[in-house]
């Protein structure tokens, strides 16, 4: 053994705030996509928006962020190798040798355990989506499959958490029936597109088509002109069948259009940065102006969803919904 690996392996033992770093706990934000399938839940079934729904919504919550922590520490270890040709990332706690596989791999398992165990504890339909969202993580990392190393499969299959987290969120308070696939999809192309994006910022990041290769290899297909093409692919879908839940399901949304596009339109621009913070969506909240509009919008969504505008579905000759509104605005 080289006294390098040793130095590695000694690093490792003392160093146990390694193996909470690869558990990704400042990841655990994403899971905050579950919120638009609460919101889809208090909408469809009101009667579950009450206090008993806090406790059985909080394990949930609990419960998938342990199964994606599960998914983290899979990622980690499996890309130490690719890790270690990036300027940024061979520094993590992998790469550098602060973390012992054997430990790393138990660690994977007792939080996949942990969290599955949770969300059984919760009812079926939240334990298959759970159990999803971890197979997910496993098709990602593992070989052969690891679709994290194919063009355009990479963002699809990693983006695809958006509407599973939409199904733990609507799961955890309501069973027996599926959210809106339309709305699902929408959500999945628009997780696809934040994904593509921070490809692209990667890939200019790196600068070198060579190295950038050599660190992931569906880099080896992609080319500047070819992600912003996809970015459009992306945006145009998540439209598509945004606008399809929208005519059918709440035209009041119509209202939310021209702001859901800002988004698109303010998260590109700081993808194409120099050095864009995109690069790293969980540390987006240092970007105060983004956050304040994401919190506009994610406003103004929710008051959509919960108002009733009759002459939004007399101009578009939409019959209105059954679910009644928390608020009428103008008359019948």
């Amino acid at each position: 053994m080289s006294s390098t690996s040793v130095v590695e392996q000694q690093s490792a033992r003392l160093d146990p705030w390694a193996y909470v770093e690869i558990a990704r706990v400042d990841h655990w934000f994403k899971n905050s996509f579950m919120v638009l399938g609460v919101i889809l839940a208090f909408f469809y079934e009101p009667r579950v928006a009450s206090w008993s729904s806090v406790l059985p919504l909080a394990i949930a919550v609990f419960a998938t962020c342990l199964v994606a922590s599960s998914n983290y520490v899979l990622n980690e270890l499996l890309d130490a190798p690719n890790d270690r040709l990036h300027p940024e990332k061979r520094f993590r706690p992998v790469p550098s040798g602060r973390v012992r596989l054997g430990i790393g791999y138990t660690e994977w398992i007792l939080l996949a355990v942990a969290g599955l165990s949770l969300a059984w504890s919760i009812n079926v339909y939240f334990f298959a989506s759970a159990l999803f969202l971890w197979v997910m993580g496993l098709a990602y990392n593992i070989p052969p499959v690891r679709t994290k190393e194919w063009p355009y499969l990479d963002v699809l299959s990693e983006s695809v958490n958006n509407p599973i987290r939409l199904l733990l969120g609507w799961f955890a308070l309501v069973t027996g029936r599926f959210p809106p696939l339309s709305l699902a999809i929408a959500y999945w192309m628009i997780g696809a597109f934040f994904m593509a994006m921070k490809r692209y910022a990667e890939y200019r990041h790196i600068g070198d088509p060579r190295v950038a290769a050599a660190y992931r290899k569906s880099f080896a297909y992609y080319t500047e002109e070819r992600l912003l093409i996809s970015l459009f692919f992306y945006a145009t879908s998540c439209a598509l069948f945004a606008g399809i839940f929208i005519v059918r399901y709440k035209p009041e949304l119509i209202l939310f259009v021209p702001l859901a596009a800002g988004l698109f339109a303010y998260y590109m621009k700081l993808g194409l940065l120099p050095d864009s913070p995109t690069q790293n969506p969980e540390k987006l909240y240092r970007q105060p102006g983004f956050v304040a509009y994401l919190i506009v919008c994610f406003t103004v969504f929710v008051a959509l969803m919960f108002t009733s505008i009759p002459k939004i579905y007399d101009l578009f000759n939409v019959a209105p919904s059954g679910v009644s509104p928390l608020w009428t605005l103008g008359g019948q």
